[in-house]
């Protein structure tokens, strides 16, 4: 092992935030590693459509943050070899917003809205005639002179994605052709994604070590890709020509992810409800208050994995942890949980 630099002790912390490295990401079917059903499906829809000079049907992609649906959604668009368009639905405060964003779309055209559960009532219901009959309808002059025009649109493929599919209404997604449901990843699709990331990245790394990285990626892809490049900065400061498991151990432990891919936050989420709330139940809201964040990142961010990887359940009284929740942190579960799972 080469000589080690000195570097004072931090705890660097991983950064969850939407920006991903642009060259990490696939750009047709046959580079998107996971979600084999969903492409597979998708695969025959894209070539039906193309081979008669259609458009896709609309698309709509439900699954936690993270998993691809940003990326999926330009995938089709590069497999349909069409323009892509991209905004996000908190971007579009006035129905004019969604109007021009529409009459600049040419045949063809994937027109993609992420958060899509946060459109406003008055902009989902200009969109429904968009969707259905490729038109819109405007009104022009006020009062007794107010009347209604068609402006006619392109034909186009809407590709919206949530995260939230249970509060967009039902009348969207009726609209939508084709639905698909992203699931957290198999290891052994994240440890191919590590790979083919580590030598977009023109950095080495061993087999173990890869599939530690998978181990702690909390079954998803683009916590994975931040790890590696965490695991790239301990490597070179370690004086390392490849990332070893030996780096990942250490790198992990700095960054206070276990080995279940567990961060500070979410061991801290867990010992809330244990030790203030006697294993729970506890309410979403007064479990976001405890641990100093939104409900909107506790149900977004935290509670789907944890909830994965059977650490917490979801009872009609609220969230509960469970025995494997208990064992994570080396603790003896509360006498009264199998009622609450009962109940």
């Amino acid at each position: 092992m080469s000589s080690k630099k000195e570097v004072s002790p931090v705890r660097p912390e991983l950064i969850k935030d939407d920006t991903q490295d642009m060259a990490l990401r696939p750009r047709y079917l046959k580079e998107f590693l996971g979600q084999k059903g969903m492409k597979e499906n998708l695969s025959v829809f894209i070539s039906a459509a193309k081979e008669r000079g259609d458009s896709l049907d609309h698309l709509f992609l439900i699954g936690p943050a993270g998993l691809g649906k940003t990326t999926m959604a330009q995938v089709v668009a590069n497999e349909l070899e069409s323009g892509f368009i991209q905004t996000t639905a908190p971007a579009l405060e006035k129905p004019k917003d969604l109007v021009g964003f529409l009459t600049n779309l040419k045949k063809g055209d994937v027109f993609f809205i992420d958060e899509i559960h946060s459109l406003k009532p008055a902009i989902e219901e200009l969109l429904y005639i968009a969707m259905e009959d490729y038109g819109i309808d405007w009104v022009v002059g006020q009062g007794p002179m107010a009347r209604t025009i068609r402006i006619a649109i392109k034909p186009f493929t809407l590709v919206g994605a949530t995260t939230k599919a249970g509060v967009v209404s039902s009348p969207l997604i009726s609209r939508f052709g084709i639905t698909c449901r992203f699931s957290f990843y198999e290891l052994t699709d994240l440890e191919a994604i590590v790979h083919r990331s580590a030598k977009l990245l023109n950095v080495k790394i061993e087999k173990d070590a890869a599939m530690l990285l998978a181990k702690s990626s909390r079954g998803t892809p683009r916590v994975v890709n931040q790890l590696l490049k965490r695991m790239r900065d301990f490597a070179q400061y370690a004086g390392e020509v490849s990332i070893t498991s030996q780096v990942v151990k250490t790198g992990l432990s700095r960054l206070e992810i276990d080995e279940l891919g567990l961060e500070k936050q979410d061991r801290e989420i867990l010992k809330i409800i244990i030790e203030r709330y006697k294993g729970g139940p506890v309410g979403a809201e007064t479990l976001a208050i405890s641990i100093g964040e939104s409900i909107e990142t506790l149900e977004d961010y935290y509670e789907p994995y944890l909830i994965q990887a059977g650490l917490i359940q979801r009872t009609p009284r609220g969230r509960v942890v469970t025995s494997f929740g208990y064992g994570h942190l080396g603790l003896k579960p509360n006498n009264n949980e199998g009622q609450l799972f009962d109940e």
